[in-house]
């Protein structure tokens, strides 16, 4: 008879078997379903990083937008992107012009600006958009069309689009005050430009004469895009194809991606959600692998006798594998197509957390296609099959006998393959814990940390009957003292049931661990990066912006003022630090920022560890104790950097510091960096006083330096330090999302695995009945037995969890003691509890429904 027979008959038993035994199977089928619906979502993520944008609204008219490179190619990875907008040399305009099957091509420049209204107050875009300001020329691209008055034609006119002159309620000829940066200029209202179809609904738009644009934009040999209209009778996707092999260096944009010149933040939307989705769901494969073998293990062991019933009347080995193959193929293949339409429904919940905790912008939408269906499902199903063959395999060399004595008392020692893994797997830990973060250098030192939980979770559920069974001999008589009979029942059970308890417990340890592993580890980050923010600034008072930022020039008008001893200016952006790792080339992007290195100390103290800030000028470098060491670089060598835009450079370390996490990983000096940013502003302005000056008098003469500047503000340095703190609050909104995701995965799984095990127990607490105990007395019992689970799973996850924490700690800030909130660490450790207590006593009363007589005598 032929395979493909065997195999439908196979699978037509297993379908027989998972119908006649839905009790037994439910739980793999939940933890398979779950399992499917996040990594569905994840694939939905990663799709849409591809596919999704939003409309473009200033180049509807353009059929082909060309634009800088602003990400940096690589062959087996994904592109990194750059922080700034990468701009094209004007001379690129009539490049593009000459190129055959063009009509037109029309430089586009971006100006951040903000309307002064008549109190002092600063109108941008709706909705807290920008406001952007643009040469006239680029109208054509919208198309706009002056719906009042006339187009600019002196450095002092300007046009505004029509939402934006009804919110500042200007009409033509009507003065209006411009800020740029800093600086405020007074402009006539010329014209109110209409977009046909429509209004902007993620910016306003501003319109200079060409030349006053490319002038406010501080670089006027630059332009930020290139709208190309195409001759007649050539499409779009000619036109761009041949602009691609006429110029060089060029990124060429059609259809839906023109949003991506458009708005920089689209792009770096796709490649944050990309390296998520990735990230994210590589890891969830891999927790999700190892709780389904765990129930499946549970599952088999349930069907021991069952099993030796089938080899005692012929059954081999291989046709019990092929039978459990078989069963888990089936419910995996059920529990993966089921668990799609959920994870359709994950997705746009991942999307709306994204949204409000400012990671994504509110009109990205998902892409939703078939396409990311068929990997969630193969994954599910590979992982289903691992876990069942892991399950099986010594289920199926049991003989007969021995699987019937298992079946009914379970067997005093483990494996030596299975002991002798996880006894070695527990000092390997310890090393990459406590030992490797001294050694290691850079990020590798938080990162063989981290991965030092996950060997401990595994040697967790390698060992867990020996753990358990030492826990309950250790907390057994203290937890039941005084509980009777049903407290010496308890005991005696879990001693008896280690391997059944062990596998039900698993994944309450291992949500425990990586609970506090992924929650505190962020904490003990996060905290060392406001403390080190906190106590790197010297200065008295913080200059900062209401708007894009604050224009260079205040920094010297901050320096005339009487009582100032140092005035330092700082501008914050991402640098792309490229470094040889083996054969291969590696990338990080860290946050820098650039500094005057002249009299820094007394406004900002780094924690120089070697050389000197003070150095730091032209093309030179200071970077962070853990950047040097993942660039592998020291004092006096040179490194591969990429500024904001994406241009090269290779200075050289002038210092090493240790207060990175909170001050930025590279610090550059301040030129170079504002030079290559978008707006060419500071992100704040440093002040320090004079000695013997007072500070409530400077902190008025700051503010009355700048208060004919409306967009400038002064702060006190316990004021910026606090809204530092509140800003960092929010950027850790992400990882505490995707940690409740798996947490909640994981719960899924214990109550799962824990009803499970406690349902199958009818016929025990029937014949516990049968021979005098009360219904009281038995839920006595599974009380007593429950918080020995909940205890002893709290204790193990929390010793698994402290090397990998004690281990971040060492290797962020060479301290032993991380960060970990008691109200957080109480969080866990109450809903673990909840979770145990109610999935055990809820599936005890289930399983008491049915008189003793009656269920010890039903199948199981």
């Amino acid at each position: 008879m032929s395979r493909r027979v065997l195999s439908k008959r196979a699978l037509a038993l297993a379908w027989s078997t998972v119908k006649g035994r839905k009790g037994g199977f439910v739980a793999a089928f939940v933890a398979v379903l779950s399992g499917s619906a996040v990594i569905t979502a994840c694939g939905i993520l990663l799709e849409s990083s591809e596919r999704s944008g939003v409309p473009t609204e200033r180049y509807q008219a353009a059929d082909v937008v060309v634009g800088a490179p602003q990400a940096l190619r690589l062959a087996d990875d994904v592109d990194p992107r750059f922080g700034e907008r990468a701009t094209l040399p004007a001379g690129r305009v009539g490049d593009i012009a000459r190129v055959p099957g063009v009509r037109a091509a029309i430089a586009d420049v971006n100006v951040p600006v903000s309307l002064v209204t008549t109190d002092a107050g600063v109108l941008a875009g709706p909705d807290g958009t920008p406001a952007l300001g643009h040469g006239w020329q680029s109208a054509a691209l919208g198309p706009f069309i002056t719906s009042a008055g006339r187009p600019p034609a002196g450095p002092d006119d300007v046009v505004l689009d029509a939402a934006l002159a009804e919110r500042a309620g200007v009409t033509v000829g009507a003065p209006v005050r411009i800020a740029v940066g800093s600086s405020v200029s007074t402009y006539r209202v010329t014209g109110i430009a209409s977009l046909p179809g429509g209004r902007l609904a993620r910016q306003s738009a501003l319109f200079f004469t060409d030349d006053r644009a490319r002038e406010l934009t501080g670089q006027p040999d630059r332009v930020d895009a290139v709208g190309v209209l195409a001759a007649p009778g050539v499409s779009a996707g000619e036109l761009a194809r041949a602009v691609e092999a006429a110029v060089p260096d060029v990124v060429v944009y059609t259809g839906g991606d023109r949003s991506e010149a458009e708005f920089l933040d689209i792009g770096s939307t796709r490649s944050f959600i990309s390296e998520l989705s990735l990230a994210f769901g590589g890891s969830m494969v891999l927790v999700i692998m190892v709780v389904v073998a765990s129930t499946l293990a549970l599952s088999v062991r349930q069907r021991l006798r069952e099993l030796a019933l089938l080899r005692a009347i012929g059954a081999t080995p291989k046709q019990v594998l092929g039978m459990i193959a078989a069963e888990t193929m089936v419910v995996g293949t059920l529990g993966a197509v089921l668990g799609v339409v959920p994870g359709i429904g994950l997705s746009f919940l991942f999307r709306e957390a994204f949204v409000l905790a400012g990671a994504v912008p509110d009109d990205f939408e998902l892409s939703i296609s078939p396409l990311p269906v068929l990997p969630a499902v193969a994954l599910c199903l590979i992982g289903a099959r691992l876990g069942g063959w892991i399950a099986a395999r010594r289920a199926a060399r049991l003989r007969p006998v021995d699987a019937l004595g298992e079946a009914a008392v379970e067997p005093p020692a483990l494996g030596w393959l299975r002991l002798t893994v996880g006894v070695l797997l527990c000092p390997l830990a310890l090393v990459m814990a406590f030992v490797l973060p001294w050694k290691l250098p850079g990020e590798e030192a938080a990162e063989s940390a981290a991965f030092s939980a996950f060997l401990l979770v595994f040697a967790v559920a390698l060992l867990g009957p020996r753990l358990l069974g030492a826990a309950v001999t250790v907390l057994g008589p203290w937890l039941n003292r005084g509980s009777g009979v049903s407290g010496l029942l308890a005991t005696a059970n879990a001693h008896a049931n280690s391997r059944r308890l062990a596998a039900a417990t698993t994944p309450l340890i291992m949500g425990i661990t990586l609970a506090a592993g992924q929650l505190f580890s962020a904490t003990t980050a996060s905290s060392a990066a406001q403390d080190q923010a906190a106590d790197g600034l010297r200065a008295d008072y913080v200059v900062t912006s209401t708007s894009a930022g604050v224009s260079p020039e205040v920094a010297d008008a901050l320096r005339e003022v009487p009582g100032v001893s140092a005035v330092t200016p700082v501008v914050r952006t991402r640098t792309l630090a490229t470094f040889a790792s083996g054969d291969s080339t590696q990338f990080r992007t860290y946050p820098a920022q650039g500094v005057i290195g002249d009299r820094l100390a007394e406004t900002m103290d780094l924690a120089v560890l070697d050389g000197d800030v003070a150095d730091l000028r032209g093309d030179t470098v200071a970077l962070s104790r853990i950047a040097a060491g993942t660039l592998g670089a020291t004092l006096g060598d040179t490194v591969e950097l990429r500024l904001g835009d994406g241009t090269p450079i290779r200075p050289t370390v002038v210092a090493l510091y240790e207060r990175g996490l909170g001050l930025g990983d590279v610090t550059l000096p301040h030129e170079l960096v504002l030079e290559h940013t978008t707006d060419r502003l500071d992100f704040a302005v440093l002040v320090a006083a004079a000695a013997g000056t007072d500070a409530g008098a400077l902190g008025e003469a700051l503010r009355s330096a700048v208060r004919h500047l409306p967009t400038v503000q002064v702060n006190d340095r316990e004021a910026f330090v606090a809204a530092q703190r509140d800003a960092a609050a929010g950027e850790s909104a992400v990882g505490l999302i995707l940690n409740a995701v798996m947490l909640g995965y994981l719960a899924i799984a214990v109550v799962n695995t824990l009803v499970m095990a406690t349902a199958a127990r009818f016929r025990e607490f029937a014949l516990l009945q049968l021979v005098g105990a009360t219904r009281r007395q038995v839920r006595a019992m599974m009380r007593s037995e429950t918080r020995i689970i909940v205890v002893a799973a709290v204790l193990i996850g929390t010793l698994a969890a402290i090397p990998s924490l004690i281990g971040t700690s060492i290797g962020l800030t060479r301290t032993l003691v991380p960060s970990v909130p008691p109200l957080g660490y109480l969080g866990i450790v109450a809903v673990a509890a909840l979770l145990g207590w109610a999935a055990v006593m809820t599936s005890t009363r289930i399983a008491m429904r049915s008189r003793p007589l009656d269920a010890i005598g039903v199948r199981e």
